[in-house]
């Protein structure tokens, strides 16, 4: 596998050698001090260019990074719309295990090439023409203080599609069921991650998806967290289910004691209740509650 120094040397002496290439940036991981280090990280590189298009139709040119494994040119995709904004990334994975993820940046819009982004370094600029830019920091991606709207619409989204779920397991559908049940651990895991924030004083990233969340939160918090993946099966995805509403239930009302926010206790307690009554329901019955049992009544 190919060394950092020795990939840096190719992009680097790749833009020396093509007039056309004016500057190279690098953002992402490997610009963070505090990104772990490993085999995995990609070189994000962007080029400068004065002429983007001359790049596109000579599609052999990135041949001189070496032998790939895959590619992928987002701008030229269907599936997922492109960005149309002017710059040209090609994604490469490379034999050798490296990757690059390679973009294109017209030189009119040289001076925003980083897209405001903290974590960025100019590795070359031969027209001393680039930005300067201070010293990379991830303080742009560090958990934000939730306000109390934002917490109290985590709390609605978390506990309003939570009965989905129920829906989905009681059909029989469980493809259904698990979609809306990612849905609601990405609720739960905002939530986390805040709670993270209070413990570091809100001056931590848990990086993409929440890959660094596990180092912030209590062990406990984090095994329940990982009980919430099911395997496929109806009873397995129901116990995801109620482990999930007890963690987001203990973590939410933990945050909304720090900041002095309400908590939604009703919402909790009929939607729990809900949930309770859908997994004991009889296969084709006819109704959910018997009158006079809703959720907030009394028998």
């Amino acid at each position: 596998m190919r060394s950092e120094r020795e990939m840096l040397d190719l992009i680097l002496n790749v833009a020396k050698s093509d007039e056309r290439i004016r500057g190279v940036g690098m953002n992402g991981s490997r610009t963070n001090p505090n990104a772990p280090k490993d085999v995995f990280q990609d070189y994000d590189i962007v080029y400068i260019v004065t002429d983007v298009g001359s790049f596109i139709q000579d599609p052999d040119w990135v041949h001189v990074f070496g032998d790939r494994i895959v590619m992928q040119k987002p701008e030229e995709m269907k599936l997922v719309p492109p960005a149309m904004d002017g710059f040209y990334p090609y994604l490469m994975l490379f034999t050798d295990g490296n990757r690059i993820d390679l973009t294109l940046c017209p030189i009119d819009k040289k001076d925003d090439w980083n897209g405001g982004d903290r974590l960025a370094l100019v590795l070359l600029d031969k027209d001393q023409s680039l930005p300067q830019l201070a010293e990379p920091t991830d303080q742009g991606y560090w958990v934000q203080q939730p306000t109390a709207k934002l917490f109290a619409d985590c709390c609605n989204e978390f506990w309003w599609v939570s009965p989905y779920v129920a829906k989905g397991l009681w059909r029989q559908e469980i493809l259904y069921a698990l979609d809306h049940l990612n849905i609601i651990r990405e609720m739960l895991v905002k939530m986390l991650e805040w709670q993270a924030g209070v413990f570091t004083g809100f001056s931590v990233s848990t990086g993409k998806n929440g890959k660094y969340l596990k180092g912030y939160i209590p062990e406990s918090s984090w095994e329940q967290l990982l009980a919430t993946y099911p395997k496929g099966q109806y009873e397995d995805a129901w116990n995801a289910l109620f482990t999930m509403t007890d963690l987001f239930r203990s973590t939410a009302q933990e945050v909304a004691a720090k900041f002095g926010f309400a908590y939604p206790k009703e919402d909790d307690r009929r939607v729990t209740a809900y949930l309770e009554r859908v997994r004991t329901l009889e296969p084709g019955a006819a109704e959910i509650f018997p009158p006079g049992r809703e959720p907030g009544k009394e028998a």
